[in-house]
């Protein structure tokens, strides 16, 4: 990896444990785990950020009206 930056971190015994029987289950290193764990991680809080945003900005729509291509259509043309 050419950018790799090496951090420290610190597992509760239990969940080390279990990261490394995964790693060896899946053939693969403890270190691969734990960044797909991370990735994995930050799909779901950019997931969440995102339906977060489209239900604020849907109530938003719903309160002027817009519920529909057309209507939007006509508010963007006012």
């Amino acid at each position: 990896m050419p950018n790799a930056v090496r951090k420290t971190i610190s597992l509760p015994s239990d969940l080390a444990r279990a990261a490394e029987r995964m790693a060896q289950a899946e053939g693969k290193t403890l270190s691969a785990v734990v960044q797909e764990a991370l990735r994995k991680a930050r799909a779901e809080y950019f997931e969440e950020e995102l339906e977060a945003l489209q239900d604020y900005w849907s109530r938003r729509a719903k309160e002027r009206g817009i519920v529909t291509e057309e209507d939007l259509d006509r508010y963007l043309e006012a």
